[in-house]
């Protein structure tokens, strides 16, 4: 077998020079970082958080949704991207589902702004009917993501919350290598094997990259019948937090399985807004926020 060696400057420039979106090797914004990796996206962020689950239907958009809006109520500058290409719900949950992408100078996008602090970006922006279908390869979704970083008018942003379709493919392997300033990885689980076996795996995907575990977060953590009081484990409990400490990461916090949950989803109004702050499940979202807060400045 040929034995083989690493382009210099100059022959991986000229290599590059045919690709409209290469950067040459000597890019500053490539310094540390190995040769064959884009360069980090250009935008003011301080934290980048990214919201990972194993599998679909636990709640990761819910989290998200929830974490952007109380950070924002909190007085931070906050971002929110739905990368869930195919199955964008952010808008929905948001109450904005109807807005539409404009942008100006030809290029630059202007997100859709939730409260004075709150922008998201979402593929559901762009598409003509909602019922319309993304059928894209990998290489479409790696462009747009880049441009929902770089092309978006995003300010100067305290927490950028990416919220990430189920698994650890393309857009969770893209928006790691391409998101500067990344804080950690939450991951959504609920308490039952399966979501926790498939969890297992989004934590260790989350270290092979070098990306540090702020936690995981268990969702429909039982559930409070409104007759009778009664507390009924539907889902089962704790799956979630024994993985968190077989896996030796930080257990942030769960949260119950709670009818207002899902209208608030359904109505567009996020929860954190829509319940008292007297509600259990209120305090449960609450107190992860805190918690994730602390991993990443504390």
């Amino acid at each position: 077998m040929a034995q083989t060696t690493k382009p210099d400057n100059e022959t991986c420039a000229g290599n590059c020079a045919g690709c409209p979106s290469a950067t040459g090797c000597n890019d500053p914004r490539n310094a540390g970082a190995p040769r064959d990796l884009p360069p980090k996206a250009d935008i003011s962020v301080k934290h980048v958080v990214l919201v990972l689950s194993g599998k679909g239907g636990v709640g990761k958009s819910t989290v998200s949704a929830n974490l952007a809006f109380s950070l924002a109520n909190r007085g931070y500058n906050t971002g929110l991207i739905d990368l869930d290409i195919h199955g964008p719900d952010i808008p929905k949950m948001l109450g904005i589902e109807s807005a539409r992408l404009q942008s100006y100078d030809g290029k630059i996008i202007e997100p859709v702004r939730v409260t004075g602090n709150l922008a998201v970006i979402s593929m559901a922006f762009l598409l003509p009917e909602r019922n319309t279908p993304v059928i894209w390869r990998g290489p479409m979704k790696m462009t747009v993501i880049r441009q929902f970083l770089e092309d978006v008018n995003w300010g100067d942003l305290d927490y950028l919350i990416v919220d990430l379709p189920p698994g650890t493919g393309d857009e969770a392997l893209t928006i790691a290598q391409l998101a500067p300033n990344i804080a950690g990885a939450v991951i959504v689980t609920t308490p039952q094997d399966v979501a926790v076996l498939d969890s297992s795996k989004a934590i260790e995907f989350v270290r092979k990259l070098d990306i540090q575990v702020l936690g995981v977060v268990e969702n429909m953590s039982g559930f409070v019948c409104p007759h009778c009081k009664e507390e009924i484990d539907i889902f089962g409990k704790g799956g979630g937090e024994r993985e968190a400490k077989e896996r030796g990461v930080p257990f942030l916090g769960a949260i119950p399985l709670d009818p207002e949950m899902r209208k608030a989803a359904d109505e567009g109004r996020p929860f954190i807004i829509r319940q008292s702050k007297d509600s259990p499940t209120w305090k449960s979202f609450d107190a992860i926020m805190n918690a994730m807060v602390e991993q990443v400045e504390g």
